[in-house]
């Protein structure tokens, strides 16, 4: 016998609160300024019914049971989109910790308390949620890594990413993202080290594609199943994201070029058919009518920059999903 979970990641594309819901840093509000005039409550209630749309129609209609969601301000205006989701069938909780970004933008989880609980450390009581920073002269997004547990008792852990842009140029910021990557394979190498056969669950927007130095070289990501299973002294990751990669689609596009910025990695862990795994096949570029056109993605934007504003849109990325299995016996 075997459960099935919906798991996802979504880029949602400067999700921000009004200005005053929230008591923002006097250096951000001078940061934001300029790129958040005319957004009010309006615009935030219409992009987060966009979002909603999207989200709830994960899974045939029941909403994942967890996504890994970047580009979002505050726990507070998370708890506005779990509000707008309206999926009774559904106990949503959030996982998220202020970084210092310069944006003041984070990573951060939705995950369904009726199958999963966030594990605690036996000696302090704590709960396992570790933000990992990037070291970086410029505040970027820290690492999100959470503990899990299913309601059968197996664990596993989530890790999200959201890596430096590629503003300045791709070849002059990849060495920003090159950090990051060698800082997450850090913490896998010490995941590895002290819970070896746990599932790791990698995804997020690396800003960079599964063929670039800083996934394949820093983080160790592969396309070969082969390299992650044989992995000894170094874990290695499986990318999900080169089955899909066949120049008709992307998680991303840019002057009509679709890019798979977005991606799913896993670890050795993930792959054993033990505990909760995930097949390579199980992933899927989600989108519902509306989100594309031609190689485009519908943005929603922001009412400042009016032509690129569509209050109809919903993000300049587009979400993955993915099956979890676990086996119930």
């Amino acid at each position: 016998m075997e459960q099935q979970y919906c798991f996802a990641w979504w880029n949602l594309e400067n999700l921000f609160d009004v200005d005053g819901a929230l008591d923002r840093p006097e250096w951000l509000q001078k940061e934001l300024k300029g790129e958040l005039k005319e957004w009010n409550a309006t615009a935030l209630m219409q992009k987060l019914s966009q979002i909603a749309q999207v989200i709830t129609a994960m899974n045939n209609g029941a909403g994942p049971d967890l996504i890994g969601v970047c580009e979002i301000e505050s726990r507070a205006v998370l708890e506005k989109l779990v509000a707008s989701l309206n999926l009774p069938s559904r106990n949503y909780d959030i996982i998220h910790e202020d970084t210092q970004d310069k944006r003041g933008i984070d990573v951060a989880f939705i995950y369904d308390t009726q199958q999963f609980d966030v594990e605690t450390d036996a000696g302090s009581g704590k709960k396992m949620i570790f933000s990992h920073l990037i070291q970086k002269r410029s505040a970027t997004r820290d690492i999100v890594q959470v503990n899990l547990v299913s309601k059968q008792g197996e664990p596993f852990i989530v890790i999200g990413n959201h890596w430096p842009s590629r503003m300045g140029g791709e070849l002059e910021s990849e060495p920003y993202r090159m950090i990051a990557g060698e800082t997450l394979a850090y913490f896998m190498q010490r995941i590895q080290e002290l819970r070896k056969d746990v599932p790791v669950f990698v995804m997020g927007d690396f800003n960079d594609e599964p063929f670039n130095r800083s996934m394949s070289d820093y983080a160790l990501s592969t396309h070969s199943r082969s390299k992650v299973t044989r992995a000894r002294s170094r874990p290695m990751l499986l990318n999900l994201m080169w089955r899909l990669m066949d120049g008709s689609r992307g998680t991303h596009s840019y002057g009509n070029v679709w890019g798979m910025l977005d991606q799913v990695l896993l670890n050795k862990g993930a792959l054993k058919k033990e505990g909760l795994y995930c097949k390579p096949e199980d992933i899927n570029i989600f989108t519902i009518p509306g989100m594309v056109d031609g190689n485009k993605i519908v943005r929603h934007g922001r009412p400042c920059k009016k032509k690129e504003y569509n209050p109809n849109g919903f993000s300049d990325h587009l979400p993955v999903t993915f099956l979890v299995r676990e086996k119930i016996s």
